[in-house]
C-alpha cells in the first residue's frame, strides 16, 4: 500500500510541472501585448512601459518563467491587476464558494445514482431499468445553463420559493447562504445524477455477466447478497474513478452554473478577469483549477485499494 501511494504522489510532480508550463506558454500566446491590452486604448506609452516592466514582460521568456516559477514555489501567485490584490488568498476565498457546490451536488448525486444505477443493472431491460436509463439520458442530455435557467423560471419566477440572484456567505447567515446555494447545487446534482448513473449500471452489468457471480448463486445466496456483497464491490471501482472525473471537471468548468445565478465563486472569478483582461487572475485562476484536477485524481488513484484488495500487492 505505501509503495503504491508513494509511486502515485511520484508521477503526480512531473504531472503539475507539465501544468505549470502549458499554463505559462498558454498565456503568452495570447495575440497582442498583454500591457496593451489590459490598459486599453487610451494608454500612454509610459504607462505600457511601466505596466511591462512591473509584469516582468521585458525580459526575455526564460527569464520570465524563471522568476514566476520561484515566485510559484513560494506560493505567490502575484497580484490582481485590477484590484490590486494577491492573488492566491483571492483565488482561494472564491474557491471556497465553488466547492460548497461541488462537492454537496457530486456527494449527493452519487448517493442517488450509485444505487439506482446498480439496481437498473439488476433488473435490466425491465420498465424499472428502462425508466431509470431514459430519465439519465434526459438529464444528461440538457446543458447545465438552460437547465438553470429552467429552475430559475420555475422556482424563483413562478412559484417564488427561492432567491432568482445573489448569493450569502454561510459564515454570515447560514439559513440564507444555504437558500442561495439549493438551486445552483440542484442543477449540476440533476445533470451529474445522468452521468455517474449509466456508468453505475454499465460497470454492474459487466461484474453480473462474470463467472464468480454465477458461482455466488449456485452456492444460494440470495440475490441481495450477491448483488451487494459481490457485485457492487468490483462494479464501484469504474464508478469511484468517474466521480473523480466528475469532481475535478466540475471545479473547472462551474462558470456557466455561477454566472445563472450569479455566485462569486472561482469560475465567476474567472470569467470576469477574462473580460477585464486581468492575465496574471487568469494564470493563477487556470494553474490552481489544474492543480486541484491532478489532487482529485491523486486522491482518487489514493482510495482505489479500498475497493480492490489486489492493488495492494503492486
Amino acid at each position: 500500500m505505501l509503495r503504491f501511494a508513494l509511486t502515485r504522489i511520484v508521477m503526480a510532480i512531473p504531472t503539475l510541472l507539465i501544468v505549470a508550463v502549458s499554463v505559462f506558454v498558454l498565456i503568452r500566446l495570447i495575440p497582442g501585448d498583454p500591457a496593451s491590452l489590459m490598459l486599453g486604448d487610451l494608454a500612454t506609452p509610459a504607462s505600457i512601459a511601466d505596466l511591462r516592466a512591473r509584469l516582468g514582460l521585458d525580459q526575455s521568456l526564460f527569464t520570465q518563467f524563471g522568476i514566476w516559477f520561484s515566485h510559484l514555489l513560494k506560493g505567490d501567485l502575484g497580484v490582481s491587476i485590477n484590484s490590486q490584490e494577491p492573488i492566491l488568498p483571492l483565488i482561494l476565498s472564491r474557491f471556497w464558494v465553488s466547492a460548497q457546490i461541488v462537492l454537496v451536488a457530486v456527494f449527493f448525486a452519487s448517493l442517488v445514482a450509485v444505487p439506482a444505477g446498480v439496481i437498473a443493472a439488476w433488473q435490466q431491460d425491465s420498465t424499472l431499468d428502462l425508466g431509470l436509463v431514459g430519465a439519465a439520458t434526459l438529464l444528461l442530455s440538457i446543458p447545465t445553463f438552460w437547465l438553470g435557467l429552467l429552475l430559475l423560471l420555475f422556482f424563483g419566477l413562478k412559484l417564488e420559493w427561492l432567491p432568482v440572484v445573489g448569493y450569502v456567505s454561510i459564515g454570515d447567515d447560514p439559513w440564507r447562504g444555504i437558500i442561495y446555494l439549493i438551486m445552483p447545487i440542484l442543477t449540476l446534482f440533476l445533470h451529474e445524477i445522468g452521468v455517474i448513473l449509466r456508468m453505475a449500471r454499465a460497470s454492474t452489468l459487466e461484474v453480473l455477466r462474470l463467472d464468480y457471480i454465477t458461482h455466488a448463486r449456485a452456492k444460494g445466496l440470495s440475490e441481495g447478497a450477491v448483488l451487494w456483497r459481490h457485485a457492487f464491490k468490483n462494479a464501484f471501482g469504474p464508478t469511484w474513478t468517474l466521480i473523480g472525473l466528475v469532481l475535478g471537471n466540475l471545479l473547472g468548468g462551474i462558470a456557466v452554473v455561477e454566472t445563472v445565478f450569479t455566485i462569486p465563486g472561482l469560475g465567476r472569478l474567472l470569467v470576469d478577469s477574462i473580460f477585464a483582461r486581468d492575465y496574471p487572475v487568469i494564470q493563477g485562476c487556470m494553474l490552481f483549477v489544474a492543480f486541484c484536477y491532478v489532487l482529485v485524481n491523486l486522491v482518487i488513484d489514493l482510495c482505489y485499494p479500498i475497493f480492490d484488495p489486489r492493488v495492494t500487492a503492486q
